[in-house]
């Protein structure tokens, strides 16, 4: 029964329970794990694809046996099982809630980024015994305030990933620049802002649980505890939620006045020109949407916090694109942008780095 990311969550061994999700959106959680988490993942539990390659099936490059119920998990032998899906309207389906209480009845501790609270359900919480714990990460902080722009005051240069649409990659372009800056011994913070970020860094914030009046102060109090101590030549880069382009989303503004960045990352699937899920929305043109970051963030800026945000660099998503498609891709953006530009995935994120350290 935890709120908080429990001690030692990110190197404990985990089971995914990713039940037909590794071949759909509904499993954009556990892939993103699997893609990004550095800590072990003993298996995952997927019946569409039990016994199949990992690599195969995702094109993740990670040696990780799929199996088909847990059962046939426990061998490997895992300590907490994760629900690596999202399914609709947040209610375990059927096999995947089988899976989980089977899980705390062999003694894994389980931890889940819905909006249902597991812990709270009487079926578990009956099968969670001492030693054991239910973490429910989608909650809202305690004693949340509303946002005061005090994220100005830190030293370190922050980047805030902001996109022109959901699912484009945001979270991953931050975990590569992140990569890169250990790449070459430099500090640098990610902190979180959706269940997968979080539970991939055990460090954030679960922006789409708190409530809206206090939303950029939730954002502002989980910056200003990732970048204590960091110094001027350090970086901290701030998952980025939802995007100004879609009607549904509301996640832009209270992460650009919670974090107070001071520069922007753009990120963008190539070639794509509607909101992905509402076809008949037209994204507006890159350069549009682009100076609408910049002149939103420019405001509410606190004075002599230097001067506002630009966005500095695009990182550009094409997975969907073959190596030639994407390199032309890339070249193009670059050259009607006057940006830098690359797709941090692909082809690793050590160039979009430089731009954000100035070098």
């Amino acid at each position: 029964m935890n709120q908080h990311c429990p001690e030692g969550f990110e190197q404990l061994p985990v089971l995914l329970l990713q039940h037909g999700g590794l071949s759909s959106l509904t499993g954009k959680t556990g892939l993103a794990m699997l893609r990004h988490r550095r800590g072990p993942i003993a298996a995952v539990i997927d019946p569409d694809h039990a016994n199949g390659s990992l690599e195969k099936i995702t094109g993740i490059a990670r040696k990780v046996p799929i199996v088909g119920d847990l059962a046939a998990a426990l061998p490997y032998g895992p300590a907490v099982a994760v629900v690596g899906l999202a399914p609709s309207g947040g209610v375990l389906p059927g096999p995947v809630r089988r899976d989980a209480l089977a899980a705390l009845q062999a003694g894994l501790s389980l931890a889940s980024g819905l909006h249902t609270q597991l812990a709270e359900d009487p079926d578990f919480k009956a099968a969670c015994h001492a030693g054991q714990w239910i973490w429910d990460l989608r909650q809202e902080p305690p004693s949340v305030q509303v946002g005061q722009a005090r994220a100005a005051a830190l030293s370190c240069q922050r980047v805030l990933a902001v996109g022109t649409d959901m699912a484009v990659g945001k979270m991953s372009a931050c975990l590569a620049l992140q990569a890169a800056a250990e790449r070459q011994t430099l500090e640098c913070r990610f902190v979180g802002t959706g269940q997968a970020g979080i539970l991939i860094s055990g460090r954030g914030v679960p922006l789409d649980a708190v409530r809206v009046d206090y939303a950029a102060g939730a954002v502002e109090a989980a910056v200003l505890e990732a970048g204590l101590g960091l110094s001027a030549q350090d970086l901290l880069v701030v998952e980025g939620q939802g995007s100004l382009c879609h009607p549904g989303s509301s996640a832009t503004l209270p992460l650009m006045r919670g974090s107070q960045p001071t520069a922007l990352l753009m990120v963008h699937r190539a070639c794509q020109s509607t909101i992905g899920r509402l076809p008949e929305v037209l994204l507006p043109p890159l350069k549009e949407c682009i100076s609408l970051c910049e002149s939103l963030a420019a405001v509410a800026r606190p004075q002599g916090s230097g001067p506002p945000p630009k966005v500095q660099a695009v990182a550009l998503n094409t997975a969907e694109l073959s190596p030639e498609e994407a390199q032309r891709s890339i070249e193009s953006c670059q050259d009607a942008l006057g940006l830098p530009c690359d797709d941090p995935i692909r082809n690793r994120a050590d160039g979009l780095l430089k731009v954000f350290l100035n070098r």
